[in-house]
């Protein structure tokens, strides 16, 4: 089985429990965070990835970093991920069943980076809007990014609209 197939296999039981609990969306936004969490973090992509620690000790920094902020369900798919030794394919994993349950509900995913984390409401909007401005029906993911400055970015596929304060005022430097 390739790297592919077993990252398919992963996002696929993981939907199938997930969809048996009626949980589907916490579960991926839960795997979105703990993804990007993990890709922003060398220290923690280390901890979780380092042979010298215990697979249980690893479990248990997934379980201390998720306790409280993400279903069990979650916390217990990402311990098995870092106790089956799949941390790499984590992100992948994450991303195909974000891209999975989309499909399911016939959405597009727009990954959005902010500076800050957007409300409830913030989301609907922005939702709504780069649904016109796409012409898709699209599902939110939103990753805080402290080098945003101010603005958004928001990437559907290979679509990316940039509305980021640092761009607009790239874009000032390079008319002046």
């Amino acid at each position: 089985m390739t790297g592919g197939d077993k990252v398919e296999a992963y996002a696929q039981a993981i939907l199938t429990i997930a969809r048996a609990e009626g949980v589907v969306g916490a579960v991926e936004d839960d795997l979105f965070r703990f993804a990007r969490t993990l890709q922003g973090s060398d220290a923690l992509r280390n901890a979780l990835t380092d042979p010298s620690l215990p697979a249980e000790r690893r479990v248990a920094v997934v379980e201390e970093l998720t306790g409280g902020k993400a279903l069990n369900l979650s916390t217990a798919v990402l311990g098995m991920l870092v106790g089956a030794g799949r941390v790499n394919d984590l992100g992948d994993v994450a991303d195909r069943v974000v891209a999975l349950a989309a499909a399911e509900r016939e959405r597009d995913v727009a990954e959005v980076r902010s500076a800050i984390e957007l409300t409830d409401d913030q989301i609907r909007r922005l939702a709504e809007s780069l649904g016109r401005a796409t012409g898709k029906t699209v599902d939110v993911k939103v990753v805080v990014d402290p080098s945003v400055l101010g603005g958004l970015v928001a990437q559907i596929g290979d679509t990316v609209i940039d509305g980021t304060v640092r761009t607009r005022l790239d874009q000032m430097k390079a008319q002046l």
